[in-house]
């Protein structure tokens, strides 16, 4: 997945309790982080930690954030993993828990910063990670979050787009995997009905990056919990006991978590969600389709508060 980062960008690892959890982080010109740490102590650099989470969804890794990092590499320490069965990082033969991410996000933090990072996170990752939050706060110094969800919201499920009995089916699950991510007519056909609002904003690149990730060794197994429906949860309540200052941007026309959603979110606990900004024709993952718009209010929002 290296392929598909910036320049200057390297990949490296840590270990996190589910395996070896691989990121991505300027490691080399043209980036001044790179030449410090040539003539300086690395010790001594002292840059806020930002951290982007990827959402789910088969073909998901990093990249889904790679427009949008590389703004902010240059005054702050810059971090960008796959998430355990994502991307390059391992991919346990496993059935997924909510508690699984909930402990791979935080064993990640712990290794990667010894202070509280500025999360960036999106839809049902960005529900993990507002939970996380809530439960954890010394963890995080503010969070951007795009369209986050938990997808049993209120108790109401996002809804599964296939039948129950056929995504638990033995074999078949994965012949559906097989079928419906692994190949580019499947991918470009999940990316413009899915999650894109307008199809021309989707790049060649886009769909390369994601068929790269989901044709990786046992990717189906991450993204089959996914949709069964294994991991999903109430994001309301935690949203009421959130600490953290934190900025939701919602995509107009997101599927399965529409604006009225965000809204509602958003209102349980005005004190903290401080900014509630919505991107008018854009999909559930804004920052691949208006990157520019996305970066411009991240790095508002880092100035604020």
């Amino acid at each position: 997945m290296l392929t598909f980062q910036p320049p200057g960008f390297g990949q490296k690892t840590v270990q996190v309790r589910l395996g070896k959890m691989a990121y991505y982080t300027p490691v080399g010109l043209p980036w001044p982080i790179a030449a410090d740490q040539v003539t300086s102590d690395p010790a001594s650099i002292k840059r806020p930690t930002v951290v982007f989470f990827h959402n789910f969804g088969g073909g998901a890794s990093a990249y889904e954030w790679s427009k949008v990092y590389a703004t902010l590499a240059a005054h702050y320490t810059v971090i960008a993993p796959d998430l355990i069965g994502w991307g390059a990082s391992a991919h346990p033969e496993r059935r997924y828990t909510t508690q699984d991410y909930l402990n791979n996000i935080e064993d990640f933090i712990e290794q990667v910063s010894s202070e509280p990072i500025i999360a960036i996170a999106s839809s049902f990752t960005a529900g993990l990670v507002a939970r996380l939050a809530a439960e954890k706060p010394a963890l995080f110094h503010k969070l951007f979050l795009t369209c986050p969800a938990g997808f049993r919201d209120f108790g109401k499920g996002a809804g599964r787009r296939l039948p129950e009995p056929i995504i638990n089916a033995p074999f078949l699950d994965k012949a559906i995997y097989a079928l419906g991510a692994m190949n580019e007519i499947a991918v470009r056909n999940f990316l413009e009905n899915f999650l894109f609002a307008k199809r021309d904003r989707l790049s060649n690149e886009t769909v390369a990056a994601y068929l790269a990730s989901a044709q990786q060794p046992n990717a189906e197994y991450a993204a089959l919990s996914f949709l069964r429906g294994d991991l999903y949860f109430d994001l309301a309540p935690y949203i009421e006991q959130l600490q953290t200052p934190t900025a939701m941007v919602w995509g107009e026309q997101a599927q399965f978590t529409p604006v009225a959603l965000g809204r509602q979110l958003a209102g349980l606990n005005p004190y903290r969600v401080k900014r509630f900004q919505v991107i008018s024709n854009t999909g559930v993952l804004p920052h691949l389709e208006q990157p520019g718009v996305v970066a411009a209010l991240l790095l508002d929002w880092l100035q604020a508060y």
